[in-house]
């Protein structure tokens, strides 16, 4: 994997920059769409390919061991060719999942002792059994077993967590370099930086993760309920160690303008899954502010979801139309919804990136963000 820093916005720590791999170049900064289960949620391959355009999409190592299993990705010739994706997947380490199954599993030094929950069965994670999943998944790039901590946490937890997770990356860089990728194509091994919201651990983290000398680095931890100021204040502390020659991932993050103020501190990637979640639900983001699209308000209104006309949704459907769809519980309606949010993501990532490259990023973010914060 090659990295090459193209700009650096005057008046942040904004970034724009191309990362290649074996299955094409990524520019950045990016927002990657959530293919949990090789698939993002309600939206067909061509459609994604087509209308939204991604470089990149994220799948899930806990789902997809699960479901369909690791034995038949590697029948089908790793993910790419299960799903019928050419471009570029990133897949999470499985820590999140483990971190959200709090009342089944148990923790310790070796790895994580996880029941299933979709049938009760018992399952060990180490770090070395993450690397050779992943390994499976065929992920261009793949994340190292960690640990998130919930929020609050308390401090010696967190500590002692935040070491864990060190020695567990250890464990996964040997694995890696021991086990080769079964695919023909190059796969890269991403570290991830812990520590709570301590700003001296996350310092010690991001410092550890930094002398790891890995391709690229991952800032997790983050967006399990913690303020927003207080994200942004441990984000600071970890891209101000964190190579500027190695793109910078933010796990888990976030709502548009959570993903505008991280980028100004020096972030290149991330991912969530509030656009096709919360698509779903019916709301719907624009770039003045977020719709709630079962509202009454919008039964007699004929105007396109976004006045922008971000996306090719916007030309086609009122908004009077997806309410109505909403409202009959037709399966449609969360579809478009769902292709508008990611494609409205994509396009946010993407005017960043020619604001940072034109010098102008810091007051266009200001203004989108005062923009978004807002219910319509």
């Amino acid at each position: 994997m090659k990295f090459d820093l193209l700009a650096t916005d005057k008046n942040s720590k904004a970034r724009a920059g191309e990362i290649t791999t074996d299955h094409g170049k990524i520019e950045t900064p990016i927002f990657m769409p959530v293919g949990t289960i090789a698939t993002v949620k309600g939206v067909h391959q061509k459609e994604l390919k087509e209308e939204i355009n991604p470089d990149i999409i994220l799948g899930n190592t806990y789902h997809l061991y699960l479901r369909p299993q690791t034995n038949i990705l590697q029948k089908a010739g790793g993910l790419h060719k299960f799903m019928n994706w050419d471009r570029n997947i990133l897949t999470d380490s499985g820590g999140y999942q483990v971190y959200s199954l709090s009342a089944n599993r148990k923790i310790k030094e070796e790895g994580v002792k996880f029941k299933s929950h979709i049938d009760g069965s018992y399952h060990f994670f180490t770090p070395e059994r993450v690397m050779e999943i992943q390994r499976a998944i065929g992920a261009d790039i793949m994340m190292a077993f960690d640990e998130c901590t919930p929020y609050p946490c308390d401090y010696k937890y967190a500590k002692k967590s935040m070491h864990m997770t060190h020695r567990w990356l250890d464990r996964c860089i040997r694995h890696f370099e021991k086990t080769p990728p079964l695919y023909g194509y190059e796969q890269t091994l991403f570290p991830i930086v812990q520590g709570s919201t301590y700003k001296d651990l996350r310092k010690q983290s991001a410092e550890y993760i930094a002398n790891a000398g890995a391709a690229g680095n991952a800032i997790g931890g983050l967006s399990v309920g913690e303020p927003a100021e207080e994200m942004y204040a441990m984000t600071e502390v970890v891209t101000e160690i964190l190579p500027e020659d190695k793109p910078r991932y933010l796990m888990g993050v976030g709502t548009p303008i959570n993903i505008l103020e991280n980028i100004a501190l020096g972030v290149d990637m991330f991912d969530c899954v509030m656009p096709t979640r919360n698509g779903r639900n019916g709301m719907l983001f624009t770039a003045h502010g977020t719709i709630n699209i079962k509202n009454k308000k919008w039964e007699d209104d004929f105007s396109p979801i976004d006045e922008m006309g971000i996306t090719w949704v916007d030309t086609e459907y009122s908004k009077a139309y997806v309410r109505h769809l909403f409202s009959v519980n037709e399966m449609l309606g969360r579809q478009i919804a769902t292709i508008h949010n990611l494609g409205f993501y994509l396009w946010l990532v993407r005017e960043a990136r020619k604001h940072i490259l034109a010098g102008d990023f810091r007051t266009w973010k200001d203004q989108m963000v005062k923009q978004m914060d807002k219910r319509l």
